[in-house]
């Protein structure tokens, strides 16, 4: 357990229960802010090993894990691995592996199929990603990345929300939980606005 250590969970973000806080590996974080910066820190390392990764691994579970297990594996023991409880948002956990699934076959067929413009097959996978919310934290960060990776294998830039800074009460953060509500509805443009804004 960690003593002392205060979460705090800004709006949209997923709460970790007592087993997962456990799970913490640097012992010495005692504060959020010191939480933030580890985690900031292990995730550039993670974009790092990302660049180097061939692109036709994307759409492949074992690449989906391993990115969230090199984000999050000098934080979390469970990095990289799916959650086992249900939580504020995502699908019930036992379906988490089945939606993962098809996420990645309805990618790989849009892809081939060419069914939406680039830019918009990214920002979907984001989308449907962050539905599932296959672990116990780190969704959102971990499927931006995956947006990212996947725009700048398919030869586009990197999104600017790579570069934002979401944090409580940012304005960046409330146009994104924003937009990802209005995508909820079956409107995807705004997401896809907000990606390239």
């Amino acid at each position: 357990m960690v003593i002392g250590m205060k979460f705090e969970y800004p709006l949209g973000a997923t709460p970790l229960d007592l087993d997962e806080i456990a799970a913490l590996i640097p012992k010495h974080i005692t504060t959020q802010a010191q939480l933030n910066d580890w985690e900031s820190a292990n995730i550039f390392e993670a974009m790092r090993w990302a660049n180097k990764q061939k692109s036709d691994i994307f759409f492949e579970e074992g690449f989906l894990r391993k990115l969230h297990q090199k984000m999050f594996n000098q934080t979390w023991q469970w990095a990289g691995t799916f959650r086992s409880s249900n939580k504020n948002i995502g699908v019930d956990w036992p379906q988490i592996a089945m939606k993962i699934h098809d996420l990645l076959e309805n990618g790989r067929y849009q892809l081939e199929h060419q069914i939406y413009e680039l830019d918009e097959l990214a920002v979907r996978f984001h989308h449907q990603l962050v539905l599932i919310h296959p672990f116990p934290n780190g969704n959102g960060r971990h499927a931006r990345l995956m947006a990212d990776i996947l725009a700048m294998q398919l030869g586009q830039t990197r999104f600017s929300w790579g570069s934002a800074e979401f944090i409580p009460e940012n304005e960046m953060r409330q146009k994104y939980l924003a937009a990802l509500r209005t995508a909820d509805a079956g409107e995807i443009q705004p997401l896809l606005k907000f990606a390239r804004s």
